[in-house]
């Protein structure tokens, strides 16, 4: 039962919604106008707010304005005989949990009801565990618990102390570029970071963005141009998707990592290069190197410190505390006061592979959080994206797993210990390498994840 107020001027809505919600069990309180409608507010503390826009003392917004400022988490549900696009905006604009058209439909009415009180219950639930002190996290921050991203912390660590070339292979969307802006801000916080992707750059422009040019050098060059090495002064030059450099620059970038130092287009003086060069690629560039797309002796000298990021689905264990680091991050910048995710999105979430890796998680939520008309993210913030997500979720992989038992959700290592040896056991006479490429990870992965869990291949067939 539910504590629910309803203010709207017309006596036989009033009638007619108070007789329907009390025979579904909840306790009703009706206003006239919108200065009874706060004050009963204030008196019952209802659960959920019924209002009409317009009304004969003051306008519905206002009052809608009033409720929220008394109660910022307050579900009103606004109703209207006036069907006009900009009414239904502001409406959400202004922090309505629903709208609703007259004549009303009480089905529509109950639905949205229902979803109000589910919205409260989760944010007391969430409300609840947010009681114990939670981890503060900063923009910049790295997430990541398990084995392979504690070796990329330490390696960051070790290329902090000094400027060597590094070489960051992974994913699209695994988070490189975070990765060397980790390595500058650890090495040379105060000079600075310069970014170029060299896939958005045509050949002729790159050489000029990358060592600059002088007066005159080419049609269009009206002045001396600076380049970003000699731009990046002390601090650090990002060369992303450097596999898509041409064979020609690659030359020209191999006699600046050898004699560091450089001319710019059109000129003679030597320029010397004093800042760290950190490259990335999501290709495989051994793969290049056997067909002649890229040198070996440049690889060579990128690859001195090489840091190789594992996609989303070989560290599940990072999903959650991921979300939670997203959500901080998207509450920020959109100014929004979501809590988390209920226990059936991220159970989907745990299931899905996430081709898109971080990326994708995050472009997901934002537009979750965008749409969300509570503080809980569940399946009605996009049921689109959701839809979509759970038919990638390929059924058949996760084997009939149950992420529940006795009530209690399982842990992201027990699903994950499940899940490898459902897989394995269906597997048949299949190869280690056949069953790695099943499960999406790397066979040194898979050989860590089989001792962790204690599972040998005889034992499950």
């Amino acid at each position: 039962m539910a504590k629910i107020l309803i203010i709207d001027d017309d006596s036989s809505i009033c009638e007619t919604i108070d007789l329907y919600l009390t025979e579904e069990g909840h306790e009703v309180h009706t206003a006239m106008t919108g200065t009874d409608g706060l004050n009963k507010f204030v008196q019952t503390s209802p659960d959920v707010v019924i209002l009409d826009i317009r009304l004969p003392d003051v306008d519905g917004f206002t009052v809608l304005e009033d409720l929220r400022e008394d109660d910022e988490d307050v579900k009103v549900i606004m109703i209207t005989a006036h069907h006009d696009m900009d009414t239904t905006i502001n409406a959400m604009k202004a922090g309505a949990f629903d709208y609703i058209r007259k004549p009303i439909n009480v089905d529509e009415l109950d639905i949205a009801i229902r979803k109000a009180l589910k919205s409260i219950e989760m944010e007391k639930k969430i409300n609840g565990l947010l009681m114990e002190p939670s981890r503060q996290f900063k923009v910049g921050d790295i997430i990541g618990t398990g084995k392979d991203m504690s070796e990329i912390f330490k390696t960051i660590g070790i290329v902090s102390q000094s400027k060597t070339t590094v070489l960051i292979q992974g994913e699209s969307g695994t988070g490189k570029e975070l990765i060397a802006k980790v390595i500058h801000n650890n090495t040379s916080p105060n000079e600075p970071y310069i970014g170029v992707n060299c896939s958005a750059i045509v050949e002729t422009l790159l050489e000029s963005e990358l060592f600059g040019h002088e007066k005159g050098s080419f049609t269009g060059a009206f002045a001396r141009k600076l380049g970003k090495f000699e731009l990046a002064r002390y601090g650090t030059v990002f060369l992303d998707e450097i596999s898509e450099m041409s064979i020609n620059l690659q030359a020209k970038l191999l006699r600046v990592l050898q004699e560091m130092e450089f001319e710019r287009v059109g000129g003679k003086d030597r320029v010397k290069v004093n800042a760290r060069i950190i490259t990335a690629t999501n290709k495989d560039i051994k793969t290049l190197l056997k067909e002649g797309k890229f040198r070996d002796d440049l690889f060579y000298r990128l690859n001195i410190v090489s840091i190789h990021i594992p996609p989303l689905r070989e560290r599940r264990e990072d999903i959650a505390p991921l979300v939670d680091y997203l959500i901080t991050k998207i509450n920020h910048d959109l100014h929004k006061r979501i809590l988390g995710v209920s226990d059936e999105l991220m159970n989907t979430f745990l299931k899905y592979s996430w081709p898109g890796n971080v990326r994708e998680l995050e472009n997901l939520l934002v537009r979750a959080v965008v749409v969300s008309k509570g503080q809980i993210l569940g399946r009605g913030d996009f049921p689109e994206l959701l839809e979509d997500l759970e038919k990638k979720c390929a059924p058949e992989e996760t084997g009939g797993i149950d992420f529940m038992e006795t009530g209690k959700l399982l842990t992201l290592d027990e699903i994950e210990e499940r899940y490898i040896r459902k897989v394995i056991k269906a597997s048949g006479n299949k190869t280690k390498g056949e069953i790695c490429e099943i499960l999406g990870i790397s066979r040194p992965t898979f050989e860590r994840k089989l001792e962790k869990y204690g599972i040998t291949l005889e034992l499950d067939g």
